[in-house]
């Protein structure tokens, strides 16, 4: 990671690729925030793109719930019946996509739950203070809290009634001051801008999903370093 080019932080892609591309059409280092696949159209070639930065080291991606499950399906784990993967899984095949399976599985398992540089945090779902303290664990290991927390956010245990997981953000006011927290996973914005949380003990969140791949757009935050 090159200081000196500054960051764009880009937010849940979730198969948009033409999105992605204008995204990532810039000479700043790609922090990608998690969630690449699934649901929209090229899930396979959002994919390729990114693992393409990597190797040129233009980029990175923090672990989204929806490539750990990607990652699982693709080490031969058997999972519930999920038609967006399901359709992920069949983009990656055939022969225009060979090696696109092991190169996926690879940059998966190595993709970090969580990012931390300087005070600046980059995680997909959640934070936590223990990010603070711990390096996080293997994405495609055993859940723990913490990966829980970095995957999901923090979740109520009901659902809501478009069928996804109720979340709570008290997890904002545990944000340390001075400390700026960018996340995807939760969709909280109503006027098409990343959506800003102060908390109580001075820090801040920034939620990047604005719906890329289901019907809304991609967010990305560029960041200048010295």
């Amino acid at each position: 990671m090159t200081a000196g080019r500054g960051l764009r932080v880009v937010g849940d892609v979730h198969g948009d690729l033409h999105a992605f591309e204008h995204a990532v059409a810039t000479d700043r280092f790609i922090i990608q925030l998690g969630d690449l696949v699934d649901h929209g159209p090229d899930s396979a070639g959002t994919l390729r793109l990114m693992l393409d930065l990597m190797e040129d080291g233009h980029g990175l991606f923090v672990l989204g719930n929806h490539d750990r499950k990607l990652g699982r399906a693709l080490g031969g784990r058997r999972l519930r019946r999920d038609p967006p993967l399901e359709e992920t899984l069949r983009q990656m095949s055939g022969p225009m996509q060979a090696g696109l399976r092991e190169r996926a599985f690879e940059a998966i398992g190595q993709a970090p739950a969580w990012l931390t540089l300087g005070s600046m945090v980059f995680v997909h779902g959640g934070f936590h203070t223990g990010m603070l303290m711990e390096a996080p664990p293997p994405g495609l290991g055993e859940m723990t809290p913490l990966l829980s927390r970095a995957l999901f956010g923090e979740t109520t245990g009901r659902m809501q009634s478009d069928g996804y997981p109720e979340r709570k953000l008290r997890w904002i006011d545990h944000i340390p001051a001075g400390y700026v927290v960018y996340c995807g996973h939760d969709r909280r914005s109503t006027d098409g801008r990343p959506w800003i949380r102060d908390g109580r003990n001075g820090g801040r969140a920034v939620f990047t999903d604005l719906g890329a791949g289901k019907g809304g757009h991609l967010a990305w935050i560029d960041i200048d370093t010295h």
